[in-house]
């Protein structure tokens, strides 16, 4: 579609990342990731499973912006039922980094020294447990230098490095799926677990994801460009998921 923007294009982005998923419980951060869900869950991933946030699977699904329909309950996940989701690989989170380096290593807690830190975030949260124990992606909706760092600051996600310093026991669930920025999509299907841009964004160069990349990406020779929003995705995305349009104030166009 010629008129979407980069904002929709991102979220299609976002909804591919869960394509294959199944009857696995998703949790996203960030409205980017909200709507993406929620386009996979009404278009190709029809048995992924939504919580009201509280203690409840849905089985409507709840625009992002506009007006709430009351909520279908199908189903109780009381807090110990996440956790057995999360222990049992029955997930995939998509987290925001501020930090993330080559191997998927993810900081979100502060920013310098962890003893004397120039900023504090988040905190670990519960990274740790998520990259051990399922499957994570990560969406930057500002892709800077200052984000995609040669070494971060403070590890609150596990990368592959990390990941196989553990060991195979440990690293067994560990898998670090993509990661999806305002300029374009990455994953690590390298020989070494490198990050590797898998596509663009239209309107984005390599130079430009080059320049503002603060390590050495796996560029392969041909990289395709991001798949665009059909009519149908941007009709519900427009209509049912965000008709109060904040998607398009979290990346501009």
């Amino acid at each position: 579609m010629s008129d979407s923007t980069r904002a929709e294009v991102c979220a299609v982005a976002v909804a591919e990342a869960f394509r294959g998923d199944g009857e696995i419980l998703v949790s996203c951060f960030g409205t980017t990731p909200a709507v993406g869900a929620r386009l996979a869950r009404l278009t190709f991933e029809p048995d992924l499973l939504m919580t009201d946030g509280i203690c409840s699977l849905l089985a409507n699904v709840d625009p992002v912006s506009g007006e709430k329909p009351e909520a279908v309950i199908e189903g109780w996940t009381p807090f110990r039922g996440i956790f057995d989701l999360l222990w049992g690989g029955r997930r995939h989170v998509m987290m925001i980094a501020s930090q993330i380096d080559r191997y998927g290593n993810q900081n979100f807690a502060c920013i310098g020294e962890h003893a004397k830190p120039k900023a504090q975030l988040l905190g670990m949260r519960g990274a740790p447990g998520n990259t051990i124990s399922h499957r994570t992606s990560y969406w930057i909706p500002n892709h800077s230098p200052k984000v995609f760092v040669e070494k971060v600051d403070v590890v609150s996600g596990v990368g592959y490095d990390r990941a196989a310093a553990l060991g195979p026991q440990t690293s067994r669930f560990h898998h670090i799926h993509h990661v999806i920025s305002n300029l374009g999509v990455f994953d690590f299907e390298t020989p070494d677990h490198r990050m590797r841009l898998a596509s663009l964004h239209s309107g984005v160069g390599v130079d430009e994801v080059v320049e503002k990349t603060g390590f050495e990406l796996v560029i392969d020779e041909n990289v395709p460009t991001t798949r665009a929003p059909t009519d149908e995705e941007l009709q519900l995305i427009r209509q049912a998921i965000d008709p109060g349009g904040t998607l398009n104030k979290e990346v501009r166009s």
